[in-house]
């Protein structure tokens, strides 16, 4: 085991989950018999699992609970085990936890409630976290269910488990009802690990996907986030999922802190809720849930290698009904998935197989003439996934509850030519209910043993092909955002007295090669209307402050002066003004009108980022924004720029002009890296004034940390 120490509370290495993960030992702290007790259910589930290993109880008032054999403490135990699953009440695990440490024990699983979660609990949990960290020991918990390692048998979990049958889906949740329910779904998902993270006091999410993504059999991890986490961390677990092909879905619940800077910066209201996070997913190549259900589906689909499209073409759906098509149809536009047209030998081949009645496009609705005619679905499917210009197919199938048994057979035919088309053919199958109740788990289980992924819902089923098709940036990009996270990660929350004021942060800007208008400082208004005799052209007048971060609520500028007795007199206005105190007189050459855009970097997200929109009353009116984890160079930011709503502004619709586009995503580009090099917390740039031949920062913001 890797080194840990406990300086400032703060990690300093990488703990080894293994032990915990593939235990050959466990000890149950705690152990009893008393019905409805954790200790007894945990116990229990071992017995029933059949767990291979030794199995101790501690107990000092037991010699032996259900069998297995009890010692007094766990410095008693005849031999360091690997998981000491910790079931006594809260005031007594610290001392446990050192214990387990000092005797050398794998890692520990803290079932106790009573830390964190309540006021009360907070300063135990902080003396938990010590002693596991004096130690180098692994912590799962506390205040979680625990841990269910099926390829070990070992059912670590305080809710009763039935024995499992290992597959290849793993599960990361903070909460322990939502892997409760995931274990007791009946949807054919062959668990290979369920981790019930709890307050995670010493190991987050991100450490135990980094740990699930180097286990053998993982193919996919459902990851249920109740917070953000370290960001740097959870890039580099993402890094090592893409590394080993391991499909992640992401459901994140909660209101996210990204984002939610002083209110005097427009950021919070446009980067806040869970964007930065969902940008991070994004870049991960991982598919966002937007329900349990959905987090449950998408999990098993990824696990299956064959559904993975060579991404050379589009995806074509198939089913029987004419309503399904004009869904699938309408559902796949939505989600920006690509239906390409059948191509005229496709078609052709299509014409000798569908009964009159059918319609050639794709959706292909079949029809449900040739319902139970496995030969001839199957040969459909074979047809159309040939098409060069298909890749992926999406296959309708359901199977209501209590079939007559004189329809079974029909049903069992078409699964037959489900199975026998997707064998034949190259491109990737995926077969889905149109209802998620529409589906039977004997079902899953026959075409999942054929490699063919059953999805229960087509909308579902649609968010899975879209993940599927989703390859992400690859580990290189993912470990560039750690680093960025990790290079700002102890500089976040500056204070309120560390901004900068307009004209110093644009003296940053200029420096870092950022354009803004000419101008200087001005010392009164004498020196103003000097000032504008050389800039020339009507001037902007500003007073600059770290207090002054919302002049026009107070007057603080004058825009458009042309004559010099208009620059003195409201010169002389500004600096009678009381926020003239402390603050510089800025004077600026007028921009040109033209396109205004918002562009900001920060650092309070769960990785920096980039925030791009359309500026002035569009920013928060349409709430049209891209967001970018940083680092992000100018390709990136540019197709962010084209991915925004009213990206017609820029790239000259209806006849508009177009704007330097590429003059934006350098100034962009440029923001982020001087956030990243110039320590600073916050930089907003609004408005940025776009035109056909360059972009200027109007105004700006900056934060140090």
């Amino acid at each position: 085991m890797r080194a840990e120490t406990a300086d400032s509370g703060q990690r300093t290495a990488e703990l080894d989950l293994r032990p915990l993960l593939e235990p050959r030992s466990i000890a149950i702290v705690g152990a009893n018999d008393r019905a409805g007790s954790y200790a007894d259910g945990i116990l229990r589930n071992l017995k029933r699992a059949r767990f291979a290993g030794r199995v101790w109880g501690v107990n000092p008032k037991r010699d032996e609970v259900l069998g297995f054999e009890c010692v007094r403490s766990v410095a008693a135990l005849p031999e360091p085990v690997d998981a000491v699953v910790v079931a006594i009440p809260a005031a007594g695990v610290p001392a446990v936890v050192a214990e387990a440490g000092e005797r050398g024990c794998g890692g520990a699983i803290v079932i106790s409630a009573g830390f964190g979660e309540i006021d009360g609990g907070r300063g135990l949990e902080e003396e938990l976290r010590a002693a596991a960290l004096r130690h180098g020991l692994p912590v799962c918990g506390p205040n979680g269910n625990g841990i269910v390692a099926a390829r070990a048998r070992a059912a670590m979990w305080g809710d009763s488990v039935a024995p499992l049958e290992p597959g290849h889906v793993a599960m990361i949740t903070q909460s322990g009802n939502v892997g409760v329910n995931a274990l007791g779904s009946r949807r054919g998902i062959h668990w290979h690990t369920v981790v019930s993270t709890g307050n995670q006091a010493v190991c987050d999410a991100s450490d135990w996907l980094a740990a699930l993504a180097e286990a053998d059999g993982v193919r996919s991890v459902a990851l249920f986030l109740e917070s953000d986490g370290d960001g740097g961390r959870l890039a580099e677990a993402f890094a090592r999922c893409a590394e080993r092909s391991i499909g992640v879905a992401v459901l994140k619940v909660g209101s996210s802190q990204a984002g939610a800077v002083a209110a005097s910066a427009h950021t919070g209201s446009l980067a806040g809720d869970q964007r930065v996070f969902r940008a991070l997913v994004e870049e991960a190549g991982a598919a966002w849930a937007e329900n349990p259900h959905e987090l449950l589906e998408l999990a098993r689909v990824l696990a299956e290698p064959g559904a993975r499209p060579r991404n050379d073409g589009g995806l074509a759906v198939l089913t029987c009904s004419g309503g399904d098509s004009g869904v699938a149809a309408d559902e796949s536009e939505r989600l920006g998935l690509e239906l390409p047209p059948l191509g005229p030998v496709t078609r052709g081949r299509l014409e000798e197989l569908l009964p009159p009645a059918a319609t050639i496009a794709n959706p292909l609705d079949y029809t449900a003439m040739i319902w139970g005619d496995s030969e001839r679905l199957a040969r459909i499917i074979d047809v159309v996934g040939a098409d060069p210009a298909v890749d992926q197919l999406l296959l309708c199938y359901d199977h209501p509850r209590d079939l007559a048994p004189e329809s079974e057979d029909s049903w069992a035919a078409v699964r037959a030519g489900i199975v026998q088309g997707a064998s034949a053919t190259a491109a990737a199958t995926v077969v889905c209910s149109t209802l998620p109740d529409l589906i039977d788990e004997q079902a899953i289980e026959e075409l999942a043993a054929n490699g063919v992924p059953l999805v229960a819902g087509l909308a579902t089923a649609l968010r899975g092909v879209r993940a599927l098709r989703s390859a992400g940036d690859g580990p290189e990009r993912l470990r560039d955002i750690a680093a960025a996270a990790r290079r700002v990660g102890a500089t976040a929350g500056a204070a309120e007295n560390d901004w900068l004021g307009e004209a110093e942060a644009k003296r940053a800007l200029r420096a870092f090669g950022i354009p803004v208008p000419e101008g200087r400082v001005a010392s009164d208004p004498a020196d103003a209307v000097a000032a504008a005799r050389a800039i020339g052209g009507p001037v902007a007048l500003k007073l600059s402050g770290g207090h002054l971060r919302h002049k026009s609520d107070v007057g603080a500028l004058a825009l458009g002066l042309r004559g010099h007795s208009e620059v003195e007199s409201e010169a002389q206005r500004l600096l009678a003004l009381p926020q003239a105190l402390g603050a510089e007189l800025l004077v600026e050459r007028m921009a040109e009108p033209g396109v205004e855009l918002f562009v900001s970097a920060t650092t309070d997200g769960v990785v920096p980022s980039l925030v791009i929109g359309l500026g002035g009353i569009w920013a928060e009116l349409l709430d049209d924004v891209a967001i970018v984890p940083l680092p992000a160079e100018h390709a990136r930011v540019e197709r962010a720029l084209r991915s925004l709503r009213g990206a017609g502004l820029l790239t000259g619709a209806r006849g508009r002009q177009p704007v330097a586009l590429d003059a934006v995503a350098t100034l962009a580009a440029n923001a982020g890296g001087m956030l990243l090099n110039n320590g600073l917390d916050l930089l907003e740039l609004n408005p940025v004034v776009a035109t056909s031949t360059d972009a200027l920062v109007l105004d700006a913001l900056a934060r140090r940390a």
